[in-house]
């Protein structure tokens, strides 16, 4: 069972604005039309790391006839993410209190906790990285995408995004036959020192996708090109869907 983090003071404040702004604002509208050539409107969604549901309510959005599996391991995030989703989820957006890696298991998730007593919930992530820090941390359930879209008889998966600190690479080791035989865009936040706290590197996962016939966009208008490697959002377009 996922314990709750402490809130006091300000940081009971901060809770209340943060859920407040999922339930009624919506951002990053902007990649409405960056994504949509990618994205059909009865499409399948896995948000992983759906931190308090900002992209899962954009795509259920923009897929009004389709699914939207949110992943949020984290028990402050989910205090968010739970009654946004009731609210505004319109019965599209299931979530799963699960983390995605290489291996089913458990680790660890550490959030820092900043000066004011407010959790900097957007920075929690597993794997080393925040010890002497003041922090919360909390276990938390590892499954993988094979097993889960095996577990759940999944025969379609348009688009996986994943913002999770660092842990991308693990999740897509996690997903090698999901990828291979769904064949999802793969949209994912890619940082070289994120990725050094699982071992991994950003020169290691984009010969992964590479290896895959998977090409490398920009998140902008056209999905020009990402070349040469570097930090940033890549949107992993396979082959045969390259714009």
């Amino acid at each position: 069972m996922i314990k709750n983090p402490p809130l006091r003071g300000r940081a009971r404040l901060t809770f209340w604005a943060h859920l407040f702004k999922a339930i009624t604002r919506q951002h990053h509208t902007e990649l409405i039309p960056i994504l949509r050539p990618l994205l059909p409107r009865d499409g399948v969604i896995f948000d992983v790391g759906a931190h308090a549901g900002q992209m899962a309510k954009l795509f259920a959005r923009m897929a009004p006839n389709g699914k939207v599996f949110a992943f949020e391991p984290g028990a402050y995030a989910l205090a968010i993410l739970r009654p946004m989703v009731w609210l505004k989820g319109n019965g599209r957006i299931s979530i799963d209190a699960i983390a995605f890696g290489a291996k089913p298991g458990t680790l660890k998730l550490s959030t820092p906790i900043k000066r004011s007593g407010s959790l900097g919930f957007g920075l929690s992530h597993l794997g080393h990285g925040l010890e002497g820090g003041n922090v919360f941390s909390h276990d938390v359930t590892v499954e993988t995408i094979d097993h889960y879209v095996a577990n759940k008889g999944l025969d379609r998966l348009d688009l996986i995004k994943a913002d999770i600190e660092g842990w991308e690479m693990q999740m897509l080791i996690g997903a090698t036959e999901t990828i291979a035989r769904l064949r999802p865009t793969v949209f994912l936040e890619v940082v070289d020192s994120y990725l050094a706290r699982a071992g991994d590197s950003r020169e290691a996962l984009w010969a992964f996708m590479r290896e895959r016939d998977y090409s490398p966009h920009r998140l902008a208008v056209g999905l020009p090109p990402f070349d040469p490697e570097a930090d940033g959002d890549v949107v992993w377009v396979p082959a045969e869907k390259a714009p």
